[in-house]
């Protein structure tokens, strides 16, 4: 197991942290609403990012993930690269890999998943997808939707064919209703695809949620050092302390379990039981950071428009797309009994 990342991964993050860092400021944000900073996305494609994460893996898609968490940077990069280009290019036909990778790498196409299966969805013999999602994140923005059916088979659509309708979720992620009638999908992939891209699905989003994490972290650190109660910053109180100790050691939690289950999958090793406990500490404990992050500012953090409330919005959306802590653990529980039953 090797966490040191690559001359590669290394210049990735770098380059990603200072493309958000300068893009994604709380005025931005504020701007862009629900929706996706077009602008933001655009200059994330120019440089390559999106494209690199065909070469860095899953891994150096975590590390770049980590640094638009930190920033609650509003663009589609997590939906498009899992559900897009790990998708198409693990799973896709060489057909399908020339139409549609070149888009999905300079931007032009957005990807999403209607993930994970909740049934509901039914294909006919000639492939036409009937059913509704009530809602995948990101889909107002999408060009492509990646889809399983009712036996789990991944289906993709164009996004423009099915009807969307806009709903609001905890966080910003410009998400939709999607009800398909009659739509037409292109099969990707074998019977084993869909497990393959759910275990990616839910590391890269823990990535996501350890950057999330990590951003609430850092401002609840530099509100505590300065703000003063009785002559002393809040900082040099025991609970304080105590308090922000805690939530770094579930960030690092998350940030630790992400990144073994990424190296695995980019190694081709057994990883689900690996990205399901990535998956629970990025709920649970990613929960918990957020609510810290919010606390540790006091009244400030009740305020709606203050920036630490978006790292708790995020936080708690995400719990709620991984899928939720005791259910993930169920899962997690279920999976090893079989593993050792065989």
């Amino acid at each position: 197991m090797d966490f040191d990342p690559t001359e590669e991964q290394t210049e990735a993050r770098e380059l990603a942290a200072r493309i958000f860092g300068d893009l994604s400021t709380h005025e931005r944000l504020t701007a862009a609403g629900t929706g996706t900073d077009a602008e933001l996305w655009k200059a994330l494609c120019a440089t390559g990012l999106t494209a690199a994460v065909e070469d860095i893996g899953l891994l150096g898609l975590v590390l770049l993930l980590e640094e638009q968490g930190r920033t609650t940077a509003q663009v589609p990069f997590a939906a498009t690269c899992v559900y897009g280009l790990l998708a198409v290019g693990r799973h896709g036909s060489d057909e399908q890999r020339a139409r549609l990778l070149p888009a999905l790498r300079d931007g032009t196409a957005v990807a999403t998943g209607a993930f994970p299966w909740r049934g509901g969805i039914r294909a006919g013999g000639d492939g036409r997808l009937t059913g509704t999602v009530p809602w995948v994140p990101w889909l107002r923005d999408a060009t492509h939707v990646l889809v399983p059916g009712e036996d789990r088979a991944l289906w993709l659509i164009r996004a423009a064919d099915a009807e969307r309708d806009s709903v609001e979720t905890t966080a910003p992620w410009a998400a939709a209703r999607l009800v398909l009638d009659g739509v037409p999908g292109e099969r990707l992939g074998d019977g084993t695809a869909y497990e393959d891209v759910l275990t990616a699905a839910r590391v890269a989003f823990a990535g996501l949620q350890a950057g999330v994490c990590a951003g609430s972290l850092a401002r609840a650190v530099a509100y505590t050092s300065v703000r003063e109660q009785f002559g002393r910053p809040l900082a040099t109180k025991q609970a304080v302390q105590l308090r922000a100790a805690d939530a770094y050691m579930d960030t690092e939690a998350i940030r630790v379990t992400a990144y073994e289950a990424a190296w695995r999958y980019d190694e081709g090793l057994p990883c689900a039981t690996h990205a399901l406990a990535a998956g629970w500490w990025a709920a649970e404990a990613g929960t918990r950071v957020v609510h810290t992050g919010q606390h540790l500012h006091g009244g400030l953090g009740a305020d709606l428009d203050h920036p630490v409330h978006r790292h708790f919005l995020w936080g708690r959306q995400l719990d709620a797309y991984l899928g939720c802590g005791a259910r993930l653990l169920d899962e997690l529980g279920t999976l090893l009994a079989k593993e050792d039953a065989a």
